[in-house]
């Protein structure tokens, strides 16, 4: 090796790997989630639209106005459905297990039974929502919408078997 050849810092060069990581996630958020190709609804009307029972895994709902949408049972793990509006949405049974439901309004959607283990709830509007046997095991949520859920939590769910206050960490 030449003295004279400067050498990469490891930890710069560890630091610019895990920027350009992130920045691809941010380029490409769907590669994020999943190396197959995911059903894409970015900024669709899809208000009042019959999901029921369907399998929308790694599905991408980001900015989908989805009013009064039927999801009852679907299949929405590791989906993205960051800024969607889900206002009155049916949500029965669904699985949005490790979703990514970032800034999402849920607000009076019935998340009856929903299983939303080690999903992403971040500044996500759940006002009113039914959430009577739903699973929150391990979300990451803003502590005072779990403060607000655990007034109203009750119910275990049926699949999981867990308790809804349990899941959320409820005192008490």
């Amino acid at each position: 090796m030449n003295p004279t050849t400067p050498r990469a810092n490891p930890l710069v060069m560890l630091a610019l790997a895990l920027l350009l990581a992130f920045l691809w996630v941010i380029a490409n958020p769907t590669a994020a989630f999943a190396l197959a190709p995911a059903i894409n609804y970015t900024s669709t009307d899809l208000t009042e639209r019959d999901f029921s029972h369907q399998d929308l895994e790694q599905a991408v709902f980001v900015a989908a106005e989805m009013r009064k949408a039927n999801l009852e049972g679907a299949n929405l793990r590791n989906s993205m459905l960051t800024k969607a509006n889900l206002l009155g949405a049916n949500l029965r049974d669904a699985d949005l297990s490790g979703s990514l439901l970032d800034r999402v309004t849920f607000y009076k959607a019935d998340l009856t039974n929903a299983i939303l283990s080690e999903a992403t709830l971040t500044n996500t509007m759940l006002d009113e929502a039914v959430i009577t046997g739903a699973d929150f095991t391990d979300a990451l949520m803003d502590r005072y919408v779990v403060k607000k859920l655990c007034e109203r939590a009750t119910g275990t769910n049926p699949t999981t078997g867990v308790d809804t206050r349990y899941s959320l960490g409820c005192d008490g």
